[in-house]
């Protein structure tokens, strides 16, 4: 696709998708599992968010997520495995990542990455399982959508020597981490995407952080059913929420709702090019 190309197909996907707001980061499957998706799915739609990306975490939980994107014409889907459940796919190849990422609705690759806050599966088996990702990714020319808790130094390690060795693309999900991974990350070409943590009462530290991040880099995200916004916090997330988020982002930036909604529209697109 040349450049021409690339703007010309940007624009239509802007001019159906950008008069509202993307949620970067849910799972529909776990509200689905509760019986509360079709309900969840009418309040976004009726509160401006005129996309979702539902995450995966297993491969064996994938299908459901295909199915789903198949299904709905706001709503793609990635495959990955959690750090998390590492453990439990030390078998996984990257073949098995790229040929599942051929689908025409899945239009990235994970989350995956590191979690040393609950140490759920081996470290070592964490970050194999997370180099696995980052080739695929290198191979299918898909974003990755990065999870890292407590993990900083060791990001930081992995995302450098992974941009030395070939052209990657992605996104910190849920940045709650420190300036110097965000930092680095911009460096190589990532995005950062905010959750409902930004709207929390004691994260000063991450707002002072995301005012030295310049706008186009930025994404939101519910990360549903976890961690919703103020003042919903406590409670199950859906994507309706992630306006609150932008309104909380458009406070921080000093900025209009409508610039929040139009740019990081416009960053999603251009981050997951795939998506139609």
């Amino acid at each position: 696709m040349t450049e021409h190309d690339f703007g010309s197909d940007l624009q239509i996907k802007l001019d159906r998708y950008g008069q509202g707001f993307i949620d970067s980061h849910c799972h529909l499957d776990y509200l689905q599992r509760d019986g509360d998706l079709e309900g969840a799915l009418e309040r976004a739609r009726r509160n401006n968010v005129t996309g979702m990306l539902t995450i995966s975490t297993s491969i064996a939980g994938y299908d459901a997520l295909q199915t789903l994107s198949d299904q709905e014409h706001d709503i793609w889907c990635t495959v990955g495995v959690h750090p998390h459940d590492a453990e439990g796919h030390k078998d996984l190849k990257v073949e098995d990542l790229v040929k599942r990422a051929a689908h025409p609705r899945t239009i990235g690759l994970g989350e995956t990455g590191l979690d040393f806050f609950y140490d759920n599966s081996p470290r070592d088996l964490q970050e194999a399982l997370f180099w696995r990702h980052i080739d695929a990714a290198k191979e299918t020319g898909l974003p990755l959508i990065v999870h890292t808790r407590d993990a900083d130094e060791t990001m930081i390690r992995i995302l450098k020597e992974a941009g030395a060795s070939g052209k990657i693309t992605g996104l910190i999900h849920c940045f709650s981490s420190g300036r110097a991974l965000a930092e680095m990350a911009l460096d190589i070409g990532f995005y950062i995407s905010l959750s409902g943590i930004l709207t929390f009462k004691k994260a000063n530290d991450l707002r002072d952080i995301v005012k030295d991040v310049p706008l186009e880099r930025l994404l939101i995200e519910t990360d549903a059913p976890y961690l919703a916004p103020m003042p919903h916090r406590g409670k199950k997330n859906e994507p309706a929420y992630v306006t609150l988020t932008a309104e909380k982002l458009a406070e921080v930036k000093s900025v209009s709702l409508e610039d929040v909604s139009a740019v990081t529209t416009r960053n999603f697109f251009t981050l997951f090019h795939k998506a139609q």
